[in-house]
């Protein structure tokens, strides 16, 4: 379910709440008790790590991120992207 923000136009409360995407917005301000409340617009950014069904059935070759055992080799050397030695 999304986490929606919301900020109370009249004492400046911000929340979050978990709602699902049918469920009508709240209006009520848990803070002040004025129907005030109106939803943000936001982004939800996040990422999923480690390794699980995500990481090992999606991708392919060496798009994955898995990290193998043993290996010494940078991350950024598969993209080139290493800094130079100094």
């Amino acid at each position: 379910m999304p986490i929606y923000e919301y900020r109370c136009d009249e004492c400046g409360h911000e929340l979050e709440a978990i709602q699902k995407m049918s469920d009508n917005p709240l209006t009520e301000c848990p803070e002040c008790g004025k129907p005030a409340l109106k939803k943000m617009v936001s982004a939800a950014g996040f990422r999923l790590s480690g390794g699980g069904w995500y990481e090992t059935d999606f991708k392919s070759g060496s798009k994955k991120n898995v990290k193998e055992s043993g290996s010494k080799t940078p991350p950024c050397a598969a993209t080139g992207s290493c800094p130079a030695a100094k």
